[in-house]
């Protein structure tokens, strides 16, 4: 608007008409006016009002990136206080105890805010887990195994079990307010187990069992999975006692030719991908209908794997996770 009382200015037109023209007082035209004659276009450009960012703030820059490095690095109850998990309240009692400033819970979301932090649901990790094994497992065991698998121009996939019981309900649903809802399910409890391993390729093998996970059920399992390829297999898996019985090793002995076993560092699920189809099928399962006894479980199961089985890209997304992503660096293994 002040752009354009200014050009009508300049074309001739009177001061008193452009101010009734723009419903502005005549004062107003004339600052509009001087401030152009100054300063030209930008002068009549709008500023934002108030105080600056950053400015008037009770702690110094200094002060907030330490707290905010704080929180980034620290539980509370490594500093003192309670608890595992970050609230707004518990973060402004740590700047109280270190700078005797005291914030109100939406002061301190402000702060939050500007420091560039959000309100998430944290990854969570065993303490037995040792980051050095981690690292050890991202520098040089993948790499190493990726290598030796392209060379011998094998396939290496992720492989891992899972449980599955009546009784068990994931996920969410919708119902009236204050009301939690209902689901009904049969009060026989049963279970099935499932062994799958995927490639980023896209590819994935299952087997569903009746019995307990253990040494004969992963050689049958191992057995099924080499017949499906005619090159050298490298299955990564975790450090389940199975994995690692008399039995399993005597049998990778006999199939070295076919299989290698890798494992991956202890306590460090987010590590195998294999664990998002894990969570997949748990999450899917509600939504076909209830099994009614052992054999409808295991055939809702079968169901979910034959389906995952023809949708490729599915099973590659299970390894975009953060902490499995850098297995996509090569997409023929």
């Amino acid at each position: 608007m002040r752009l354009l009382a200014v050009s009508a200015l300049v074309e001739g037109r009177d001061r008193v008409e452009v101010a009734a023209l723009f419903k502005v007082s005549v004062k107003a035209v004339d600052n509009w006016w001087a401030k152009w004659q100054v300063g030209g276009r930008d002068a009549l450009l709008s500023r934002p009002r108030g105080r600056r960012v950053g400015e008037h703030q009770v702690l110094s820059e200094a002060e907030q990136a330490a707290a905010r490095q704080a929180v980034l690095d620290h539980i509370p109850s490594d500093l003192g206080l309670s608890g595992q998990l970050w609230t707004r309240r518990q973060i402004g009692e740590l700047i109280s105890k270190l700078h005797r400033v005291r914030f109100t819970e939406p002061g301190m979301g402000k702060y939050l805010r500007r420091w560039g932090l959000t309100f998430q649901r944290p990854d969570k990790r065993a303490v037995e887990q040792a980051p050095e094994a981690v690292r050890v497992w991202h520098e040089e065991t993948w790499p190493a195994i990726r290598a030796r698998a392209k060379a011998e121009n094998g396939e290496v996939l992720f492989g891992d079990q899972v449980g599955i019981r009546s009784d068990q309900v994931t996920g969410r649903t919708w119902g009236a307010k204050g009301t939690t809802p209902i689901v009904r399910r049969t009060g026989n409890r049963f279970s099935v187990n499932a062994m799958s391993a995927i490639s980023t390729r896209g590819r994935m093998h299952f087997m569903v069992f009746a019995e307990s996970f253990d040494a004969k059920v992963m050689c049958r399992f191992l057995a099924r999975l080499v017949g499906h390829f005619d090159h050298k297999v490298h299955l990564i898996v975790d450090r389940h006692s199975a994995h690692r019985t008399k039995t399993v090793r005597a049998w990778l002995a006999d199939h070295q030719d076919q299989v290698e076993l890798h494992f991956l560092p202890s306590y460090s699920p987010e590590l195998n991908p294999d664990e998002l189809v894990n969570a997949d099928l748990k999450r899917s399962l509600p939504h076909t209908h209830r099994a009614q006894n052992q054999a409808e479980l295991a055939a809702e199961t079968r169901r979910f794997f034959h389906r995952r089985q023809r949708q490729r890209h599915i099973v590659r997304g299970y390894f975009g996770g953060p902490h499995v992503r850098s297995t996509l660096d090569e997409r023929t293994l």
